[in-house]
């Protein structure tokens, strides 16, 4: 797994060539391209998935998101977004 932003799909965006999630990250949506994901990985909304630079990487079930989050906390990012603004 890479390390990244673990983020919940949303919903899939319309236009853009299918390459766009509204994806919930710690409580904030944001626009994420899927593109570089396999062709074969399937999204729907309910999904994690872990972003770098706006770019999905790779699906993952709750328990990667976890350790993705885990691994940004031992770093200093909270788990919040206020927290992150604070």
């Amino acid at each position: 797994m890479c390390l990244g932003i673990p983020g919940r799909v949303v919903r899939m965006l319309e236009g853009y060539g299918n390459q766009l999630a509204l994806v919930d990250v710690v409580g904030e949506e944001r626009r994420v391209n899927i593109g570089m994901l396999d062709d074969d990985v399937h999204l729907e909304p309910g999904d994690w998935i872990v972003i770098h630079m706006g770019f999905a990487m790779e699906k993952v079930d709750e328990a990667g998101a976890e350790r993705a989050m885990a691994g940004l906390e031992m770093m200093g990012r909270s788990r919040t977004a206020d927290d992150d603004q604070a």
